[in-house]
């Protein structure tokens, strides 16, 4: 909800009710909330201070409880929480909530970002100055920056990695103002709560437990209607690893098509299944040959691997849509030998 252009979360909304309901009503209504929901709002209460009336007022009107009593509300900050806590659950446990609290209420420069998915953050952070968006990466977790630039465009990846690399200290108001202007920015996009839902993988799922009849009539429709989708889930229907599902006759015959060089590269650091899978469909000698292959072979990049399991990947394709080959999907896709 945007009120007076300020975005708030449900606990401070709910921490704005209680300031205005007044520490001894507040009280009452905190007596039936759990102890994390407790601390939660406990501690929104304890980060803030001055709230504008018109935030106030929208927040009480959409509990359809307006308050006409003040044109301000009452200050938030520590002693409110302090005084709020003492009358739910006396002195004692009261400063125990605040100790706590105080540990929490200085918040880390852009924690708001760490439920935020990477491609839409990479989305949300494209037009800015590669300064800014350095700064914003350096309090995020390595992990978080990894997948971040690997959805931004190249060249903004290398200026960004480079001013990061040559960062120091920056001014805490630089810091501040950023944040401000980088939580504006995203507002309507952190109101809200997404999940993920259907998708390719999801897609190849399904289709890998339907029969081919209706595989091959949804991917021929697909191919019509959106060709970078039918490709996508084409490539995803069938992994190298997935060799080993095939029976010992198909293997053979995808490997009277299969580039040598590219069978040495894709069994480059695959699973001694797929490796098992392989050399037993060889004669005894073109298997050894295979074996000193791969001992000779030095250190390669994974991309030239990958790409050499989607070659082989994309022979086995041809060949089921050849019917040379069976590749058994689903529970009802019965096999007659």
């Amino acid at each position: 909800m945007a009120t007076a252009e300020v975005e708030l979360r449900g606990t401070e909304k709910a921490a704005i009710m209680l300031i205005a309901l007044g520490p001894d009503l507040a009280a009452q209504v905190l007596k039936h909330c759990d102890e994390d929901k407790i601390e939660q709002v406990t501690l929104a209460i304890f980060n803030m201070q001055n709230v504008p009336a018109g935030v106030r007022d929208a927040v009480l009107e959409e509990c359809v409880q307006l308050s006409r009593t003040s044109s301000a509300l009452a200050e938030g900050g520590e002693e409110y929480a302090r005084q709020l806590l003492t009358r739910t659950f006396g002195n004692q446990q009261a400063d125990e909530f605040i100790e706590r609290l105080a540990g929490k209420s200085l918040e880390r420069p852009f924690e708001f970002l760490d439920s935020v998915d990477p491609a839409q953050l990479a989305s949300s952070l494209r037009n800015e100055h590669p300064q800014t968006v350095a700064l914003i990466l350096c309090y995020l977790t390595p992990k978080k920056v990894a997948a971040v630039l690997a959805n931004l465009d190249e060249d903004l990846q290398a200026e960004v990695a480079a001013r990061i690399g040559i960062m120091d200290r920056i001014s805490p108001d630089i810091v501040s103002d950023v944040q401000s202007g980088l939580r504006r920015k995203m507002a309507s996009f952190l109101a809200r709560e997404y999940s993920t839902i259907g998708g390719v993988n999801f897609l190849v799922r399904v289709l890998n437990q339907v029969d081919r009849g209706t595989e091959r009539s949804i991917l021929e429709s697909l191919e019509h209607t959106d060709t970078t989708l039918a490709e996508a889930v084409r490539r995803s229907m069938f992994v190298f690893e997935d060799i080993t599902q095939l029976d010992d006759r198909s293997i053979q015959r995808v490997l009277k098509d299969v580039d040598s060089r590219d069978l040495v590269l894709a069994l480059k650091g695959s699973a001694e299944e797929v490796r098992n899978a392989i050399f037993r469909n060889l004669s005894s000698r073109a298997a050894e040959t295979l074996k000193e292959d791969l001992a000779a072979l030095g250190p390669i990049r994974l991309r030239n691997v990958e790409e050499a399991q989607q070659r082989i990947v994309n022979v086995i394709r041809k060949l089921e849509e050849a019917e040379e080959i069976v590749v058994a999907r689903g529970s009802q896709d019965e096999l007659i030998v």
